[in-house]
């Protein structure tokens, strides 16, 4: 038990970064990360053992996800303007922020786990719910698309049949 919970504490910074790229905000990040840290101490007895960090990570991806349906119930409240960068941003970092916003939600997600938090393809599609190939696709897609953005091209329109 206690070994469990020297993981879980270990795996809070990491947790906490990665909510805050997903979120984009402190606050909201503190309490995605709390909330992981509840659920996941109040359901210990369900771990059966494995990498407890990559469990963590789908307990809060799945919590976020939670809330962002909540969310798309209510209508947004202040559009961001493009005035509104932090103004000790480095130069381009608001560029950045705006080509993840263009992705789709489950390409942002696998490209913040495998870029800021280092998770191998594998850890990713566990966490996901998805096979490997699934993973190395939305990776593929989202840096396609991020490049894109980044070079001042246009996205290409997908074809649908």
């Amino acid at each position: 038990m206690a070994t469990f919970r020297r993981d879980i504490e270990a795996t809070i910074p990491a947790l906490r970064r990665y909510a805050r790229a997903l979120t984009r905000d402190a606050d909201l990040a503190d309490d995605l990360v709390q909330d992981t840290l509840v659920r996941a101490l109040r359901s210990e007895h369900l771990f059966h053992g494995g990498d407890t960090r990559v469990w963590m990570y789908t307990i809060l991806a799945n919590l976020n996800r939670n809330r962002l349906r909540a969310l798309a119930r209510r209508p947004a409240m202040m559009p961001i303007d493009d005035g509104d960068a932090a103004e000790g941003a480095p130069e381009g970092a608001r560029d950045v922020e705006r080509a993840l916003a263009t992705l789709v939600e489950e390409q942002r997600h696998a490209l913040l786990l495998v870029v800021l938090e280092g998770l191998s393809y594998r850890e990713v599609a566990e966490i996901q719910g998805v096979p490997i190939g699934t993973v190395m696709s939305r990776l593929a897609r989202a840096r396609s698309q991020i490049k894109t953005f980044l070079e001042g091209g246009r996205p290409a329109l997908r074809r649908v049949k």
